[in-house]
């Protein structure tokens, strides 16, 4: 008896992964199924996770498709009922501004409103007045939802989220960090930008920002990322390294989605920078190819606790456990380089391969050590 019972509980800790029956979790907005609430909601399927572009022609959906891209977000004067066809002829779901009829438009996964209302904006005359109030958005929201409750309503907001000196909210709104908050309860996704190779910022205050969103959030709305895939304005260009090194800080701080701005507007102008620019372009198809791959890895929640990590840098992590399998994620949070020492609770000795660049690590005692460069990022799978 006692001998079959035993039994009984390896299997049962095995069915949990590694025998981690008191896996804890960090907070989580729900994964894909948080979307099932809506009747057009994006899609809900765990091997899901939304690549998207901003503002992009549908005549270029194909060649975003090549390179990994899910999901349009905005559509120039639109949505019209071109737009949408053709579209949804190539499978491409789309988040557009709200258009009473084109509520039947089967790939219209979401209303969008305005972008970026934390700013300050522009006035007719020239200028700049008020930011667009919470109070505002949750108006236009409520408007929205009750005229078509079958799609969620998503809203991008501005660097300030991440910026806490940023001029450019306004009088009326810089430093009212209390806004953000009230601008997410009044939305279904929300989502933030910070370009900081353009704009000269650190490079880690793109995770700041997502973590900052998902507290105001109080973690149960998803929160998506903006990455920049292009020189602006003719200052700083993204290489593919650092491009890759946002989105997965993205990821490791909880990022729901991820959505690349493409336009550059100076010295020329150019909606679609990663189709025509082969560095960036093969930077996405890959970062996208990883992001779809795991995606249904990305779609688990994190685990609390089961890492700890030794190392003169500053390194951010991610643990997750799927199919039997522990993922590691991992990237330098800061400037600098240099070594780091993992160890994983509860884990004996295995095989760690890093994914996507060839090469395995020996898991020994729970532990083993890698080497990180500026903002590297290393993708274990210890297992299997």
């Amino acid at each position: 008896m006692l001998e079959h019972m035993a039994m009984l509980l390896a299997i049962l800790m095995c069915g949990v992964g590694w025998g981690q029956a008191a896996d804890t979790y960090l907070p989580w907005e729900g994964g894909p199924a948080y979307y099932k609430r809506w009747k057009n909601g994006p899609p809900a399927d765990d091997s899901y996770f939304p690549v998207a572009v901003w503002l992009q022609s549908p005549r270029n959906v194909e060649a975003y498709k090549a390179i990994g891209i899910n999901l349009y977000v905005g559509l120039w004067r639109g949505p019209t009922e071109e737009q949408l066809k053709a579209l949804e002829a190539a499978g491409m779901p789309v988040l557009a501004g709200f258009k009473e009829e084109m509520r039947g438009a089967a790939g219209l996964r979401g209303w969008t409103l305005m972008d970026e209302p934390d700013n300050a904006q522009a006035k007719p005359g020239g200028g700049y007045g008020s930011c667009v109030l919470p109070a505002e958005i949750a108006r236009q929201a409520a408007q929205w939802r009750a005229a078509d409750p079958s799609r969620p309503v998503y809203l991008n907001l501005g660097q300030g989220v991440a910026n806490e000196k940023y001029v450019g909210r306004g009088n009326e709104c810089g430093r009212h960090d209390e806004h953000y908050a009230q601008y997410i309860r009044a939305v279904d996704i929300v989502s933030y930008d910070v370009y900081p190779v353009n704009s000269g910022y650190p490079l880690w205050w793109v995770g700041a920002g997502i973590d900052k969103l998902r507290k105001w959030a109080n973690y149960e709305k998803p929160v998506w990322n903006w990455i920049e895939a292009s020189s602006i304005r003719g200052e700083g260009r993204p290489t593919g390294a650092q491009i890759k090194s946002e989105v997965w800080m993205s990821l490791i701080h909880g990022a729901r989605g991820i959505g690349y701005f493409c336009h550059s507007f100076k010295p020329k102008s150019d909606e679609a920078v990663p189709l025509h620019d082969a560095e960036i372009r093969g930077a996405l198809k890959e970062i996208n190819g990883r992001i779809a791959e795991l995606a249904p890895v990305l779609n688990s929640r994190s685990l609390a606790d089961a890492v700890t990590v030794r190392s003169e840098l500053q390194i951010d992590t991610m643990v997750k456990r799927y199919d039997g399998v522990t993922y590691l994620f991992a990237m330098g949070g800061r400037p600098g380089s240099g070594s780091a020492r993992f160890q994983l609770r509860g884990l004996g000795e295995a095989k760690v391969t890093v994914i996507g660049e060839g090469r395995t690590l020996a898991l020994k005692g729970g532990g083993f050590e890698d080497r990180f460069g500026e903002y590297e990022v290393h993708l274990y799978r210890i297992g299997k």
